[in-house]
């Protein structure tokens, strides 16, 4: 077997391999393409700096690194990482990433980050093996918003393109897929919930999805429910990936209404300079 370079002629190959790689997994994954081919297009996947191990012709396990600078720092964060059932307990992803931690380095990256599920001991020791350290927990949530009751939330779009990021409270606890810079490469809607024209919280949906890539309130002091009830103008039901831990209140607020903590995960870290 042998570790190769992708290339974007290989998306089809690896989305047969990663869907195969992860039947049975802790959550049901998207079987639907163009899902990923988004997705991973909106987190700057790098083909080049991807891998995939080969069994003569038959890709058989990846890691798939997305790369941009973000808070001043060349980042590696891996996307997805997979092998087929029938190739596992092999070291595969340690082989994998003997290759490509080396190149990444040669490329001027300094930190490679990647999530998993915290359920997920035998992927956690893997990663620990080749250095990986957790740094951040998180949680996700879905379920039911609280029915529109107050007559003077407004709910207003803004276009992306006017929102000023400085502005929006916490953007250091949001995880790689949920920050501005994958956001604004992705498809999202802007918006922000209003009383009497004073902006109170804010919210970026999927604009296709239930799926909220962030959300919060404007101050410290603010009403959560303004938030839910602005957000439940515009879809019955919410979905958010990875709510910082360090966020308290936010997971307070979610658990008041009764969203389902559905998994949580663990980010690691791997500083390579």
């Amino acid at each position: 077997m042998q570790v190769n370079n992708f290339d974007p002629s290989c998306f089809d190959e690896i989305i047969d391999c990663f869907l195969a790689s992860f039947e049975g997994y802790f959550v049901t994954m998207p079987a639907d393409k163009n899902f990923y081919k988004e997705r991973w297009k909106a987190a700057k996947l790098d083909y080049q700096l991807s891998y995939g191990m080969y069994n003569d012709d038959v890709l058989v396990g990846f890691i798939l690194h997305a790369v941009d600078t973000r808070n001043n720092e060349k980042i590696a964060y891996n996307t997805g990482t997979g092998v087929l059932p029938a190739y596992r307990g092999k070291r595969i992803v340690k082989d994998i990433y003997k290759l490509a931690l080396a190149e990444l380095k040669l490329n001027g990256i300094t930190k490679s980050t990647l999530e998993v599920i915290k359920e997920n001991d035998k992927a956690i020791k893997s990663y620990e093996s080749v250095g990986f350290t957790i740094c951040k927990d998180y949680k996700c949530f879905s379920g039911k918003l609280p029915i529109h009751t107050k007559k003077e939330i407004i709910t207003r779009e803004i276009p992306m393109h006017k929102v000023d990021w400085s502005q929006l409270p916490n953007q250091s606890f949001y995880s790689w897929d949920n920050q501005k810079e994958s956001i604004i490469e992705g498809n999202y809607s802007f918006f922000q919930v209003e009383i009497n024209t004073t902006p109170l919280a804010y919210f970026i949906k999927h604009t296709s999805s239930n799926y909220i890539a962030q959300c919060d309130v404007l101050s410290p002091n603010s009403d959560w429910n303004i938030l839910f009830e602005g957000m439940q103008q515009i879809s019955e039901t919410m979905r958010i990936n990875n709510v910082d831990e360090r966020h308290s209140e936010k997971i307070n607020a979610f658990n008041k209404i009764g969203l389902q903590n559905s998994i949580d995960q663990f980010e690691m870290e791997l500083l390579l300079s």
